[in-house]
């Protein structure tokens, strides 16, 4: 195997790494001191030379990502939902929602209000994970977001930044919809509107 490639598999599976060396706080020569002893490379050189080349070609990939993001989400108009919650179940559910998903055993739904209230005692067993006080942001994007890949990506890692956990993510066609805690929401919206503008 290549030393480059040996570098390349090796970083591939640390994640943390990554964000360090995109970040710009690895020291060189100490990772690839590492990185030698770990993958059995004879020559120091040519290992801290390839995990130099790689960190180029990250950064790279990462402009490439974000340009193309935010140039799909410039002007883009967004709306801002309180009282959202979310409800999974294991059983299909009679109740007035704004979106229902099924993927195999589960639904998901987003409701606003207290709809559960009417509930059966089985329909209430058949919940798995409730979500109350959240909020949903739409996001509301030309058709050429289906075809741009990182965008979603890009969203997330932008509140992931800011310690902002996307408690449910849907997608439909042109409007990406983006559940957080309530506590979150004014913060996640700015940020968000901030980046389209």
């Amino acid at each position: 195997m290549k030393v480059s490639e040996g570098v390349r598999m090796y970083l591939k599976g640390k994640p943390y790494m990554l964000e360090a060396i995109d970040s710009g706080v690895v020291n060189y020569s100490a990772l690839a001191r590492l990185i030698q002893d770990k993958i059995g490379a004879k020559s120091y050189g040519a290992v801290k030379a390839a995990v130099i080349r790689h960190a180029e070609s990250l950064n790279a990939a990462k402009s490439s990502i974000e340009e193309r993001a935010l140039s799909v989400l410039k002007d883009n108009r967004m709306m801002l939902l309180d009282k959202v919650h979310v409800i999974v179940s294991s059983k299909k559910l009679k109740i007035e929602n704004e979106a229902e998903v099924k993927i195999d055993f589960y639904y998901v739904y987003l409701t606003r209000g207290k709809e559960t209230r009417a509930l059966t005692k089985e329909e209430r067993y058949s919940i798995v994970e409730r979500h109350d006080n959240c909020s949903a942001i739409i996001i509301y994007s030309k058709s050429n977001i289906e075809s741009t890949s990182g965008v979603v990506a890009f969203i997330t890692s932008l509140l992931a930044e800011y310690n902002i956990n996307v408690v449910e993510l849907l997608s439909c066609y042109t409007e990406t919809i983006l559940v957080v805690n309530k506590s979150d929401a004014l913060v996640s919206y700015k940020l968000l509107s901030d980046m389209m503008s």
